[in-house]
């Protein structure tokens, strides 16, 4: 972990070069995220609630979800930028090092910009917070911290299979946006509000449920089955087969030669 948290400051050191930019590139992000903030607040103008769940709800939905994919798109941004080790050869490199591959693919790019989108989801969880009557009780203050948690791991496990599908193409990498930044913006929404169809694909296939959805229910009083606010303990399982993936993967590697 030493090697890691080095091989991010010097990111970020080599990112402060530039500090104009850096601070243009920053202030955009947040131009940017609250595009889908006012999305949320333009679409409650018209509906006072979607299926039950009210503004500052979908909004504490909305922040746990950020909150997880930033994270990793801060902290694990070579995972999700994978594409590029193997394009420009530099993966080559990764196996040569006796050190863990998937943590060195993690920080063998840095993008400490989208730290302004880690920020505001934290902002605006904060706000749907005061903005909710929660009883508060440590169960429930251990279901946000679960989800919050399993928010991470959810997303760091889709960059992982993204990961491994660029050891079979770099071509038409746009499919795994679907699960990416696809269903991120779908996630942002408690997944009950969708069909049944979608609800069974979002719990057993992709677990944006046990993330968002099941403790969400838990943490706001819809349902008192304290076994909902613990079901965020499942996502962890959901990343074993993530990371064998990204082995098998790795498996069809061939040698650039570099």
């Amino acid at each position: 972990m030493k090697v890691y948290f080095h091989a991010l400051g010097m990111h970020l050191k080599s990112e402060l070069e530039y500090r104009a930019n850096f601070i243009l590139s920053f202030l955009s992000q947040i131009l940017v995220f609250f595009t889908y903030y006012f999305v949320i607040l333009a679409l409650f103008t018209k509906f006072d609630n979607i299926k039950g769940f009210t503004l500052y709800e979908v909004l504490l939905c909305f922040s746990i979800i950020q909150f997880g994919f930033s994270f990793n798109e801060v902290f694990a941004r070579g995972i999700d930028q994978f594409d590029n080790l193997i394009i420009r050869g530099e993966f080559d490199r990764l196996l040569l090092r006796p050190k863990n591959l998937i943590l060195q693919s993690a920080y063998s790019e840095g993008d400490f910009v989208k730290l302004s989108r880690l920020i505001q989801a934290i902002i605006v969880l904060v706000i749907a917070l005061r903005h909710l009557a929660i009883k508060w009780t440590v169960m429930k203050i251990i279901a946000l911290l679960l989800m919050l948690l399993s928010s991470c791991i959810i997303f760091f496990g889709i960059f992982l299979v993204s990961a491994a599908y660029c050891f079979y193409t770099v071509q038409g990498l746009e499919v795994r946006n679907v699960f990416t930044d696809g269903g991120k913006h779908m996630a942002q929404y408690p997944i009950g509000v969708f069909s049944k169809g979608f609800v069974i694909f979002f719990t057993f296939i992709i677990p944006y449920a046990f993330v968002n959805y099941y403790p969400l229910l838990y943490f706001l009083g819809h349902n008192n089955n304290f076994l909902y606010g613990l079901s965020p303990l499942l996502v962890g399982i959901y990343l074993i087969p993530c990371i064998l993936m990204f082995y098998l993967g790795m498996k069809r590697y061939s040698s650039v030669g570099s």
